[in-house]
């Protein structure tokens, strides 16, 4: 019998990998400069070449310096960071934050194995850290869904910090990799330091999971405000004009000061919306990519 991994993963497949395919790589394929494995040649040097690749022998001989050329190493590794904390629970039944953050991660893990890049996973959760180790193939995609599925009932009681996740991407990630990270980015810590560390020794893609329920506050009387990451409640009038204000104005200065730090990492953050047609945005999200790409 198939399990729910594996039917949504069939589903995804059907609707949004095949739709991607081939789009993701080249993508992100121009973005890695590293030694690569094949020697092709040499060339003489220009100013801002790496100057570890120069050839002191052919250099002398020459009297002129002359760098080493590979070829671009396409194989890439691929991290996955993935919120499960109590803040990703928001959203409507069968479309929540989660629900979406599992389908980012199905479809990514499916769309980089096929061509070859082997995909890990760090899923963390407040006072929790589960790690898949990166692979390649269909069921490793799964492996990764079965993990989420897991964690999918453990929620902490304290708010997500940020820098923790991030570091324990960067303590993961050894070598240059791709590190994607699936936030809703809702928590606390020293993150933007945390971030520009791992951005410095690898390439990093924010997908930032938004829900209605982040943004907006209904006009419906009074209701129970719950933070989701504390479980503190409190009653307030939601049809109060000021409290509105307060709200909307809390709401853009959040966001400022998310595409502030963002920019100063150097790190491109894509919404992603939870109403939205997934490969939609993933379409969009390769086609931004490619634009910022030399």
């Amino acid at each position: 019998m198939a399990t729910a991994p594996d039917r949504l993963l069939l589903r995804l497949e059907w609707k949004v990998v095949r739709r991607l395919d081939g789009r993701l790589q080249g993508a992100h394929r121009t973005a890695y400069r590293g030694s690569g494995i094949d020697f092709t040649g040499l060339r003489a040097y220009v100013d801002g070449d790496d100057a570890r690749h120069i050839d002191w022998n052919v250099t002398a001989r020459l009297d002129e310096p002359h760098v080493r050329v590979f070829t671009e190493d396409r194989e890439l590794t691929v991290w996955l960071v993935l919120d499960r904390s109590a803040s990703m629970a928001a959203g409507r039944p069968g479309r929540g934050k989660h629900d979406v953050l599992a389908e980012l991660a199905l479809v990514l893990a499916r769309l980089f194995g096929r061509g070859g890049n082997r995909v890990g996973a760090l899923l963390f959760d407040t006072g929790m850290l589960r790690v898949v180790p990166p692979g390649t193939s269909r069921r490793h995609a799964l492996r990764i869904g079965a993990e989420l599925e897991r964690t999918s009932g453990s929620r902490g009681g304290a708010t997500t910090d940020l820098a923790e996740m991030l570091d324990a991407a960067g303590r993961l990630a050894r070598r240059r990799a791709l590190v994607v990270v699936l936030s809703d980015f809702i928590g606390e810590g020293d993150w933007e330091r945390s971030l520009q560390r791992l951005a410095r020794r690898h390439e990093v893609v924010a997908l930032r999971i938004v829900d209605t329920a982040d943004d907006v506050l209904p006009e419906a009387g009074l209701i129970v405000v719950e933070d989701a990451e504390t479980g503190e409640q409190l009653v307030v009038d939601s049809a109060d004009p000021l409290l509105r204000v307060r709200f909307r104005e809390a709401v853009d200065d959040r966001d400022a000061r998310l595409a502030a730090g963002m920019r100063r990492a150097g790190v491109p953050v894509h919404r992603i919306d939870t109403g939205r047609d997934l490969a939609e945005a993933l379409v969009e999200v390769v086609a931004r990519t490619r634009d910022r790409s030399p």
